[in-house]
């Protein structure tokens, strides 16, 4: 039975890459000619347990996998990090952000109301903060992703 899940799953996954799907009944049809009988209820199930999200691209809603969401800080983000950063480092799973004294805790409230994917947690200081990454990929990404936000 997991079997089945773990391949009812995978289509799932190579389907919304493929192709936009819409909506769950499009997903059923697309699912059924592939051999898979599923209800709307198991559909859901698959696609929360995959992570599947909603994005508008070019004005059309459809799924989308968490690794195709290319996550844009927020302008809150970029604004405060214009003001505030001087500078942002990769070290390691880590990403070092240094601003002026007494600064560190603004920015880091922002950095954690904005949802980026990467970060796992923050430490802030007086005058600087620690991001906390799951790996060195993930620290290098979003330190050249904030680094942006300075320009």
């Amino acid at each position: 039975m997991a079997d089945l899940k773990e391949r009812r799953q995978r289509a799932i996954a190579d389907l919304i890459r493929a192709n936009p799907v819409a909506n769950q009944e499009e997903l059923a049809e697309r699912l059924g000619s592939l051999g898979f009988a599923v209800t709307q209820a198991t559909i859901s199930r698959d696609l929360d347990q995959i992570g599947a999200l909603k994005v508008r691209r070019n004005g059309q809603l459809s799924y989308s996998l968490p690794d195709e969401v290319r996550s844009r800080p927020s302008p809150r983000l970029a604004s405060v990090f214009r003001d505030w950063v001087r500078s942002v480092e990769a070290a390691a799973s880590m990403v070092v952000i240094k601003t002026p004294p007494g600064s560190a805790h603004l920015v880091g409230v922002v950095l954690d109301q904005s949802d980026l994917p990467e970060i796992a947690g923050t430490i802030c200081g007086d005058d600087t903060i620690f991001v906390a990454c799951r790996s060195d990929a993930e620290a290098d990404a979003l330190a050249a992703k904030l680094s942006g936000e300075l320009q």
